[in-house]
């Protein structure tokens, strides 16, 4: 890869104010971690990414995308290549007899869409409206709280395959499962998502999203960073409990913490690398995986090198 030939492409094709050079990662992740990506680039429109692709395809570099970077962990030596945020951010929705459909881009965050749909009394997001992030990156991993999940508002997904074709899919071909997608496993890029939802009562929205919200600043620890939840439900253990019966709420390694209000949050407690994250879970694995017989899964993504 040319770096220079490449900036000069990205500049062209996309425009310099949206196009930056060895960016900190770590001020586009949650956890507030992350070395430089060689190139960061806001799409704004699928047009957009159709040309990043073609640059990507013609300089062959290393491509990765970015939501809003809430379930991710970058590594100390940053990213190679180019990183596309997502920032497909237009809505449009569509009030029918019985249901509502909303069609989002994919970059638009989760909160800002709980709160359009609280407007115009739109039930059933509620679940969603605290959990950070973009809708793409809900889908991506069908994101869920509070008994609800994205696979259950989803009727399609437009997304753009690594030649730059456009294609729109059902709900069944997306093969939900628990934080899963077929996205996970694919190159493919979401850029639009559809939702069927229900109509509500304002004032019973509200007080749902409110109840979440109160439940979430209790339970989490939303005031430190980190990527959300870290590991995953086991099939028949709740992990947090599992790492909080193992002891293991405040451990530590360098500037990374098992957090002291949720067991299955690793927060950035003080200037913590992605190494002191990565060692730290690997220590609570083995732990619990000595102490209990469970393996625990990673929820988050990590990229990088």
């Amino acid at each position: 890869m040319d770096k220079e030939k490449v900036y000069q492409e990205l500049t062209k094709k996309i425009g310099i104010e949206f196009v930056k050079k060895d960016e900190p990662m770590c001020k586009h992740t949650s956890f507030k971690i992350g070395g430089t990506a060689d190139f960061f680039v806001l799409i704004k429109s699928q047009e957009d990414l159709v040309l990043v692709l073609k640059i990507v395809k013609q300089e062959n570099c290393n491509f990765v995308v970015l939501g809003n970077g809430t379930n991710l962990l970058v590594k100390d030596n940053g990213i190679r290549g180019i990183v596309a945020k997502i920032e497909i951010e237009e809505m449009q929705l569509q009030k029918q007899e019985n249901e509502a459909i909303l069609t989002v881009g994919a970059g638009a965050k989760n909160a800002i869409i709980a709160q359009k749909l609280l407007q115009e009394e739109i039930a059933g997001f509620e679940f969603a409206a605290g959990i950070p992030g973009t809708i793409g990156g809900a889908v991506y991993m069908n994101a869920g709280a509070y008994g609800g999940e994205i696979k259950d508002l989803v009727e399609q997904v437009t997304y753009i395959d690594k030649e730059g074709l456009l294609h729109t899919i059902e709900n069944k071909d997306c093969k939900f499962d628990y934080r899963y997608s077929i996205f996970s496993q694919t190159d493919n890029i979401i850029t639009k998502v559809t939702l069927k939802l229900p109509y509500g009562k304002k004032e019973e929205i509200k007080q749902k999203m409110e109840e979440n919200a109160a439940s979430r600043k209790e339970k989490q620890p939303i005031e430190m960073p980190s990527a959300g939840s870290t590991f995953k439900r086991g099939k028949d253990f709740i992990t947090a409990k599992l790492i909080d019966e193992c002891g293991l709420k405040g451990y530590q390694v360098g500037g990374a913490q098992v957090s002291r209000k949720h067991a299955g949050f690793v927060v950035n407690y003080e200037n913590a690398t992605a190494k002191n994250v990565l060692d730290l879970i690997e220590q609570v694995q083995k732990i619990v995986f000595e102490k209990t017989g469970k393996q625990i899964e990673l929820e988050i993504k990590v990229i990088g090198e």
